[in-house]
């Protein structure tokens, strides 16, 4: 059972920021703010690998506005500094979601020595999450199909599953669904930082986290130091005008990789432009139109799987297996294993009702023909990639709850920190992190030419690393717009004579190279 504490077991308040400027904790917050962590072995499945990690719990109120109506636990996990003599401070992690776990974040940065001595890395399952007080949905069950080229009549089949949907959750979070939300968790975040006994943090935010991070920043900016918003979102827009930036970013790297196969037709046969490249995809969609075809069942499943081009390293092995289409030659095991690989690689499943309560923040519009138009706007000229699907209606279209209070708006009275965004990253594009730099007024770190998500610690790409560490250990800013070269990297293949049916069977397959990315570290 969790302990329960009222505004009676509270004496003296404490001088702090609450909400960006200056003032009192009430009663009820101050013991929350001044209670004992009492950091111990994690307990099993909490962190894989648990060696030289602790775990604790903090216990924070449901509701800050009134604090005496119950309680939550937030689960955290620390590596501390490796010298003693060098630290600085604790560096809270939040690897996105919304509604991803971070207790294993602590293991992200092994490779980064130099901040390992400077901070203690603390990581942390936000509330509604994992091991922290979990917020659960009602499971919504249907057998609706969602098609990545919908016929009209279908489109309803979003709007019947996502009323269900929230519905379920309703059913399922109750009242605690109102108060997991992003400007909650800030205040965990501070809780959190009072109760390690820390007069500010440093803080390094994925995806989502991104979003957190400024939110934090805005709320307490004297309680944060240093920041590095990885994969950064838009402050200035909502999440579904986010959307359109990711269709954006799906065609974008679709017609970077017409363009790259186009100019190796010598090698490929597909065409010498790239809109002779993108009418092959064209011609095997329609073959799938009435069934199937190199291997895959459907057209959903060949769109889905477009979305390969995302990753440069994939270039040429998806241009490889267009090419064992057209020439007749695919293993028709093949198509099914680079859907499975696509979707082993999809970011993992967030916590079951945190997801859906934290993306009803925003408002979305409720009427429902604006996502049709949207989704038949790009089910008519670019369903690869699975394009349709973002432009559709979301549980928060019928949202059935109101907001306890808006996001505030992005602020920052704080030291400067870094953003990072690559070009091709189709979950947080650039033209999202650019807006994130410039709004705050920080340096933007542009990683080029590469289709992941998620930098810094991830990768190995060592400019992103050095220039980050740099900032985190010394307090160097890097330049106000740098370039690092991606590690997402296209195979070398010059232009030259056409591959052998032979030669199309024996190269290393495209569902080899995806289930490698699936494999690798990224956050939601």
């Amino acid at each position: 059972m969790r302990k329960r504490w009222g505004a009676a077991a509270v004496a003296v308040p404490l001088f702090m920021s609450l909400a960006g400027t200056a003032q009192a904790i009430p009663g009820p917050l101050y013991e929350y703010y001044n209670q004992t962590v009492g950091w111990a072995e994690c307990p099993a499945g909490w962190v894989t690998p648990s060696t030289g990690v602790e775990c604790a719990t903090v216990i924070v109120p449901m509701d800050y506005q009134n604090p005496d109506n119950g309680n939550l636990e937030i689960a955290i996990s620390r590596k501390k500094a490796s010298d003693p003599v060098r630290r600085r401070g604790v560096l809270l992690t939040n690897p996105g979601g919304p509604g991803g776990s971070g207790l294993g974040a602590v293991h992200w940065f092994n490779a980064q020595t130099d901040v390992l001595k400077t901070y203690d890395v603390i990581g942390m399952d936000p509330r509604g999450v994992g091991r922290s007080t979990q917020l659960r949905c009602i499971a919504t069950q249907t057998d609706d199909e969602f098609p990545s080229r919908p016929t009209n009549a279908q489109l309803s089949n979003w709007t019947e599953y996502y009323r269900s949907v929230e519905a379920d959750c309703q059913r399922g979070g109750g009242e605690m669904r109102r108060f997991v939300s992003t400007m909650n968790t800030a205040r965990d975040m501070d809780v959190i930082r009072g109760a390690l006994g820390e007069k500010k943090i440093s803080y390094v935010g994925y995806s989502y986290g991104t979003q957190l991070g400024a939110v934090f920043g805005s709320m307490f900016p004297k309680s944060l130091d240093r920041s590095v918003l990885d994969s950064a979102l838009d402050p200035l827009k909502t999440w579904h005008e986010q959307d359109v930036d990711v269709v954006d970013a799906i065609t974008d790297n679709l017609r970077k990789w017409t363009e790259w196969t186009a100019a190796r037709n010598g090698t490929y046969g597909l065409g010498t432009t790239p809109a002779a490249v993108r009418g092959e995809l064209d011609k095997i969609a329609a073959l799938l139109k009435t069934g199937s075809y190199g291997g895959y069942e459907d057209v959903t499943s060949f769109d889905y799987a477009v979305g390969a081009t995302r990753y440069r390293r994939s270039w040429a092995a998806f241009s490889r297996h267009i090419a064992s289409i057209k020439a007749g030659v695919a293993d028709p095991a093949e198509a099914s294993a680079i859907v499975a690989a696509l979707k082993k690689g999809d970011v993992e499943p967030t916590s079951p009702g945190t997801y859906q309560a934290v993306t009803c923040e925003w408002n979305w519009s409720t009427d429902v023909n604006t996502y049709y138009n949207d989704m038949k706007r790009w089910r008519d000229t670019n369903p690869y990639g699975g394009t349709v699907d973002y432009m559709a209606p979301t549980n928060c279209t019928f949202r059935a709850f109101e907001r306890p209070e808006p996001i505030p708006a992005i602020t920052r009275n704080y030291p400067a920190g870094v953003v990072v965004n690559s070009d091709g990253d189709t979950q947080t594009p650039l033209a999202n992190g650019r807006v994130m730099a410039e709004h705050l007024n920080v340096p933007l770190i542009n990683v080029q030419n590469d289709g992941q998500h998620g930098h810094y610690a991830l990768r190995g790409n060592a400019c992103v690393d050095a220039l980050v560490t740099k900032y985190l250990v010394s307090g160097i800013l890097p330049s106000s717009r740098v370039t690092c070269a991606g590690t997402d990297i296209a195979e070398t293949v010059p232009p030259g004579e056409m591959v052998s049916r032979e030669a199309l069977r024996q190269h290393r397959p495209l569902s080899e190279i995806l289930g490698e990315i699936a494999a690798e570290p990224k956050p939601f």
